[in-house]
């Protein structure tokens, strides 16, 4: 075992730079040389990164650049504003554990120091499956320190792809033993490359082996989450910060305090608000160490404290006290949620003062400024003072934004003005801005609360001709011809709503046309509703039970109500689809109860259909704590089933440990129906038609999976992307496919997935290359992208 003391470095490294780094270019094998890695810090000031990397060879600190350039791109793409410099000094003196690595000129076989070096040059220039199949045909000689070796040398070229490859391939070795050095270094070279999903597995390794990640790699796989635009990585940026606190004991360092801190205030204020309780957490970390908390932070937190729907004003208070004690002066981002505060509280006396402070600002008064003091005075029934903000706005600016023409024809609709609100209306129609759909709600109300049908139906069929289709307007205009008398247009309105999945049908809406069929004395149609509502599990208003009740005893010896729960055959064949395309399941301990997660991804246009279908699809199971108002289109990105027996078959059957699993008799469930599903909630159609759908099983699983698949005919490849599998219906195949599932995809998809210029069909298969290696071959994995 070889080790090196700090003087003898300056000549290593030189003699490093000049020849290992062509090591695995030249034809004639040169002996690579291994080296004990040192922990401790550098003392000279050009050497402060820690040897691993200057054993790389690179000039000039290109490590410490490396990682300064990967902030700084995630810096310009707008995820997060990181303190490069901070962050980079800071993490130039975490510990890092020692990595022992043999020497070959110690081992006493010359054939294995052959095999080695040959391996060193061999595996960098070879992709996933083909590196697999290598290192299978040396599995007879290979042991941990060979293969500790092969990892180290890989991220010692910068082939760190292929040391993780490695590792991975280790550890399924009968003979692998856990190295936490090993890992711990390969954790934060994965996570400095932006490897995000790589950095977690071995992250997860690490604790499962009852061991604690240094500091150094909670430090980067939070940066890594936070630089990732990614669903969900803020919130696991957030789990991994909590427990560097809570497991590691670790104090974090300012910069990343600060780091996630911006990222939680980042996001629009409707979803920020939920991150208060993170946010109160990552300040009383900075308090209790000592550490200096700056001026952002203040205002961040009052910021979110403002967007609460239960202000606490106390806290504002204190927290602006605390910033005037702190010499930091209040800027225009504290005015502004001061002025927040004022306008739900309807203090029209501190608005004033805010206003004024704003007013002797040198950037002058920000547009949201004029809507919180329009709604303050709106609080207090100043409605006409409201609409002389709004005239001010326009005056100041030169024209009124589109949340002010919202927030004006709002409260001139609650003050129920009708000649000032469609003046207002018309006016913010001439000036092309959008969305108009929130104002047309707001005013088809009005008339609704006012009884003027006529002028209703009027603005309903301007607004289906400039929006487009919305349950909420549709269930206005609904009511609108009930109270008319208008029974047969609101039949047919109603059968419009059911028929089109875009719109649907609420537990509002069949309460509406019941109320309506019962009134009428149309008893049969009202029989019908009665059922439909049974079936879909809506509640019926008490105030039409009692008449409900007497016309079903007339025809019927026994009344059903609406109180069991159970799954039609279409909800369970869906539940098999969104299974295989990820939708997760939790247990309780044990076992008895389960429920079932919907994640659906906000920037995919598929999602955001799928997610309205299935809250109403399974709106009956659903916690009560996820279920909107009727009135309400605001559905969430993540909402959960309650946790009920009757889950059992699927958490048996398809998660039994946490994870998924395929089932044996897969063959009997994986219907079309399930195959659209699956394809709507874990798939994509490229920009050449082929379909790729996502599944993250085993590698027996996948098999059968593909069996099942070619025994009905359909043709398919199948690929590993990191621990994702893809099947691709390819050409033609994809042709079949789409023909036997397009009778169960959701309409308002059909046209778009068809399109050539839709966002689905944008999508590119270049990262996942079908035309190599065997279909049914998932260790031929050409790709090293994250999943």
């Amino acid at each position: 075992m070889l080790t090196i003391s700090t003087q003898t470095l300056p000549s290593i490294t030189l003699f490093l730079q000049r020849h290992v780094s062509f090591f695995p270019r030249v034809t004639t094998v040169r002996t690579p040389r291994s080296y004990h890695f040192l922990s401790a810090p550098l003392s000279s000031a050009a050497s402060q990164s820690t040897f691993v990397e200057q054993l790389a060879g690179e000039k000039d600190s290109s490590q410490e650049e490396k990682w300064d350039m990967f902030k700084n791109s995630d810096a310009e793409s707008g995820s997060v504003d990181f303190d490069v410099g901070a962050a980079g000094s800071e993490m130039r003196h975490l510990g890092e554990p020692v990595v022992e690595v043999i020497e070959l000129e110690e081992l006493p076989e010359q054939w294995r120091r052959a095999k080695l070096a040959w391996l060193c040059k061999e595996l960098p220039s070879h992709k996933g499956g083909t590196l697999v199949r290598i290192l299978n045909a040396q599995k007879k000689w290979l042991r941990q320190e060979d293969g500790t070796y092969l990892a180290v040398h890989c991220m010692r070229i910068r082939e760190n792809e292929t040391g993780f490859r490695v590792y991975e391939w280790m550890m399924q070795q009968h003979w692998y033993r856990f190295d936490f050095a090993l890992a711990t270094k390969l954790a934060d070279y994965m996570g400095k490359e932006r490897k995000f999903a790589k950095c977690r597995d071995i992250f997860d390794d690490i604790i499962n082996q009852g061991r604690v990640p240094s500091e150094m790699t909670f430090h980067i796989l939070i940066v890594a989450y936070l630089s990732a635009p990614v669903q969900g990585c803020l919130d696991e940026a957030c789990s991994i910060y909590n427990r560097m606190i809570q497991l590691g004991g670790y104090q974090p360092r300012p910069s990343l305090h600060n780091s996630l801190f911006r990222a939680l205030v980042s996001k629009p204020g409707g979803l920020s608000k939920y991150y208060l309780q993170q946010a109160e957490f990552i300040f009383h970390n900075l308090l209790t160490s000592g550490l200096e908390i700056q001026k952002d932070i203040y205002s961040g937190l009052i910021w979110l404290h403002s967007y609460q729907d239960n202000i606490d004003k106390e806290r504002i208070s204190l927290l602006k006290k605390e910033m005037q004690q702190a010499g930091f002066e209040e800027g225009k981002e504290v005015l502004l949620s001061v002025l927040r505060v004022c306008a739900k509280e309807g203090d029209v006396e501190d608005a004033e003062k805010t206003w004024l402070r704003l007013l002797e600002s040198d950037n002058g008064i920000p547009t949201p400024a004029f809507v919180y003091k329009m709604e303050a005075y709106a609080k207090i029934g100043e409605f006409m003072k409201s609409l002389e903000i709004f005239r001010e706005m326009q005056e100041r600016l030169g024209s009124a934004s589109v949340p002010a023409y919202h927030k004006i024809i709002e409260l001139l609709c609650k003050a129920e003005e009708t000649e000032l609100t469609e003046s207002l209306m018309k006016e913010f129609v001439e000036t092309g801005m959008k969305p108009l759909m929130p104002s047309y709600i707001n005013l088809t109300n009005m008339y609704l609360n006012l009884g003027m049908h006529d002028r209703l139906h009027l603005a309903f069929s301007e607004c289906l001709e400039k929006c487009r289709p919305n349950r909420t307007i549709y269930g206005i205009y609904l009511e609108s011809l009930k109270n008319a008398g208008n029974i047969e247009k609101a039949e047919e309105i109603f059968n419009h709503m059911h028929s089109d999945q875009t719109i649907g049908v609420n537990t509002r809406s069949c309460n509406i046309i019941l109320s309506a069929y019962l009134s009428s004395g149309d008893f049969v149609k009202a029989e019908k509703i009665y059922d439909l509502m049974c079936l879909k599990k809506y509640e019926i208003e008490s105030a039409w039970m009692e008449k409900l009740d007497y016309v079903l005893s007339l025809n019927r010896k026994e009344v059903k109500k609406p109180v069991s729960l159970n799954l039609n055959s279409e909800q369970r064949e869906n539940l098999i689809g969104l299974l295989l395309g990820g939708l997760c399941i939790e247990s309780d301990e044990k076992r008895k109860r389960h429920m079932i997660r919907f994640e659906f991804n906000e920037n995919s246009r598929m999602h955001s259909v799928l997610r309205r279908y299935l809250y109403d699809q399974y709106h009956e199971w659903l916690h009560p704590s996820f279920k909107v108002s009727d009135g309400s289109d605001d559905i969430p990105y993540k909402y959960s089933t309650i946790s009920h027996p009757y889950f059992c078959f699927y958490a048996d059957k398809f998660w039994p440990k946490g994870r998924l699993v395929i089932p044996k008799l897969i063959h009997r469930w994986l219907t079309p129906r399930a195959l659209a599903y699956w394809f709507m909630y874990g798939g994509h159609r490229t920009s050449v038609g082929d379909i790729l759908l996502k599944l993250k099983v085993s590698s027996e699983g996948i098999a059968l999976v593909f069996k099942t698949l070619k025994a009905r005919s359909l043709d398919c490849r199948v690929k590993k992307k990191g621990r994702v599998f893809w099947i691709g219906f390819l050409g033609s195949n994809s042709t079949l496919f789409w023909k036997l599932i397009e009778p169960y995809v959701l309409d308002e998809l059909k046209e778009d997935l068809l399109n050539e210029g839709s966002e689905y069909r944008k999508l590119d298969t270049q990262n996942i290359n079908f035309h190599c290696g065997s279909d049914s071959d998932e260790k031929a994995s050409d790709y090293s992208d994250d999943d």
